[in-house]
């Protein structure tokens, strides 16, 4: 069964939680489950008639020190500095699971440009405006830390995040894509989710859709954000690369 996002309801709300919650099953790592959430949302989300996806893309990030990526991610982040990491504990918002139209967009390797995005510097953030305001909505700002010396995720332990809603894709400063990705795929509105685990590591789950999301149905996928937690709360606060990526393959690789 398929659930539109032009008619989400609170009984497609409850049985998606409950399909969620059970994505972590017999998982072997991280990446795993974020994959399998990934590709749930994408094949689900959309119209029972035509069979036909209500999104383009859906993407799963969790935050991840320097120390633990993959040598892939690591250079990625690196490209992202002016220079290398000040600490191998900067923390760093990380592709894990990606699902779209595009096969490239199947497979978190081919990512480039949002693999894995350092948190803490202002003027790095600066080039991902989605990731900025993504921040700032879901109720996080990494780069007051290192100001305050206060972690911004101690208040939000095993919490829901606030939601990250882009109502109107077209024209907003949030998707500076407008023409390669937002116009020529049809993208109507963007959403994100999140949760924080109690190792103060957290994600989002991010959707682009081609279906109009109201406040209303967008407040629908709070409670989302627990089924997540709850499927990935088995690999919370293993630092090992082991107990992040697949035991089967090297770092990044399918």
């Amino acid at each position: 069964m398929m659930y539109s996002l032009a008619s989400f309801s609170i009984s497609d709300m409850t049985e998606c939680a409950s399909e969620l919650r059970k994505l972590g099953a017999g998982a072997t790592s991280a990446q795993n489950v974020a994959q399998r959430i990934a590709s749930y949302l994408y094949q689900q989300l959309g119209n029972d008639q035509t069979g036909r996806q209500d999104c383009v893309l859906v993407r799963c990030f969790l935050t991840r020190p320097y120390r633990d990526l993959d040598p892939q991610s690591q250079d990625c982040a690196r490209r992202a500095l002016a220079c290398g990491p000040g600490s191998l504990d900067m923390k760093c918002l990380t592709l894990f699971g990606t699902a779209g139209e595009k096969s490239e967009w199947n497979e978190r390797h081919r990512s480039r440009r949002y693999r894995s995005i350092p948190l803490d510097d202002k003027q790095v953030l600066f080039q991902f405006p989605m990731v900025s305001q993504l921040l700032q909505q879901l109720g996080v700002d990494f780069t007051s830390k290192m100001q305050s010396k206060s972690d911004p995720l101690v208040d939000q332990t095993e919490h829901a995040l606030d939601l990250f809603h882009v109502p109107e894709a077209k024209g907003s400063p949030f998707l500076p894509a407008q023409e390669e990705f937002v116009i020529p795929f049809g993208i109507e509105s963007v959403l994100g989710f999140g949760g924080v685990f109690p190792s103060k590591e957290f994600f989002t789950v991010i959707l682009f859709s081609k279906q109009k999301i109201s406040r209303e149905t967008a407040e629908l996928f709070k409670p989302l954000a627990k089924s997540v937690t709850l499927a990935l709360l088995s690999f919370d606060g293993r630092g090992s690369k082991r107990s992040i990526y697949p035991v089967e393959g090297q770092p990044g690789r399918r």
